[in-house]
């Protein structure tokens, strides 16, 4: 392995995902500061990203970490779990549902564990400023943000079908899953422009480009914070075979996700003394709580047989369908199956 010594940069960003696509738009508007964004996938060229009904091909491919979890006990077996290595990171790979969470979980970080100016009222003005919603507007929505928001252009007979039959049961009809309350049933809004996928690369990080002082590296697989005492001065990463390192004059903002940025501080030193001297890592900076506490949502599908009706995949995926979708944005390729 090779070494190409180190380069200078004011901000270095580890991950081109959500996150850092936003960080690289935002921190390289100050043309004073120089930014650079690693990303360990490569760019999101493959059609595969931009077509909403082909987010099942993704899974497992060379846009996929393809984690898997360790062995569950109940029941006795792993579980895949997909995370986005692209750039856009899981935004190029995920089901493009459009949804914030509960406020109360905003109200509880504030609340409860003092995470100050994160209750809810605090994050709205963020989340409405980030959004452009072809349907829906204020006081919830915002019409001239980066990120394209819209009502699917393809739903499924099935699923409005069940739609009704969850209303004729007495839950009550909800058009906006992002407003007033999430209770009720209804059509999922999705992350698309015209029946294709808008990830934050799409979003944010393309109309970002062109600008000089921005340097974005795809293929670059970070392996190492490097430490000036218990300072997080730079990051060393592998790139063409070669190991290099980017300096950081100001700050390194890690972006890989819940799995991939306490791997990185984890591997740096950074992390329970205890379990880093079992796998043979000297601890640098001890910090128990990194690798911990990790909380996340399982999908699982319930598959059935229907009569006088059609599939998605089974049959509505076809060559000319395709075809439709590449000059239109619309049909069976625009669903997302939510």
């Amino acid at each position: 392995m090779n070494s190409t010594g180190t380069e200078g940069f004011d901000y270095v960003i580890v991950g081109a995902g959500s996150a850092g696509c936003v960080l690289a738009d935002r921190l390289s508007r100050d043309d004073r500061v120089r930014v650079l964004l690693l990303e360990a996938g490569g760019p999101d060229t493959d059609e595969l990203i931009h077509i909403p009904a082909a987010l099942g091909m993704l899974f497992g491919s060379p846009t996929d970490w393809s984690y898997r979890t360790v062995e569950q006990s109940q029941p006795s077996r792993t579980f895949s779990w997909p995370r986005g290595k692209t750039l856009g990171g899981s935004s190029s790979t995920n089901v493009m549902i459009y949804t914030r969470g509960n406020r109360h979980d905003y109200d509880g970080w504030r609340d409860e564990h003092g995470a100050k100016d994160w209750g809810y009222d605090d994050v709205l003005p963020y989340f409405v400023k980030s959004e452009s919603n072809r349907r829906l507007g204020e006081p919830h929505h915002g019409s001239d943000g980066p990120l394209h928001v819209e009502d699917r252009v393809y739903t499924h007979e099935l699923s409005r079908s069940w739609l009704d039959a969850a209303v004729e049961w007495g839950l009550d009809r909800n058009d906006d899953f992002a407003g007033e309350s999430p209770v009720g049933a209804g059509l999922y809004q999705v992350t698309c422009h015209h029946g294709r996928r808008w990830s934050a690369a799409d979003a944010y990080l393309r109309p970002a480009l062109d600008r000089p002082n921005l340097t974005v590296r795809t293929g670059a697989m970070a392996t190492k914070i490097t430490l000036d005492g218990s300072r997080a001065a730079g990051v060393t990463y592998l790139r063409d075979g070669q190991e290099r390192t980017a300096h950081a004059d100001r700050e390194i903002l890690l972006c890989g996700g819940s799995v991939n940025s306490p791997q990185l501080l984890l591997l740096s030193g950074i992390g329970d003394p205890d379990e880093l001297r079992d796998v043979g890592i000297d601890a640098r900076v001890p910090l128990p709580g990194v690798g911990r506490n990790l909380q996340d949502h399982l999908m699982a599908p319930v598959v059935w047989d229907t009569r006088n009706s059609t599939d998605v995949v089974r049959d509505l995926l076809t060559p000319d369908n395709l075809e439709r979708w590449r000059a239109h944005g619309d049909g069976p390729f625009a669903s997302n199956y939510g």
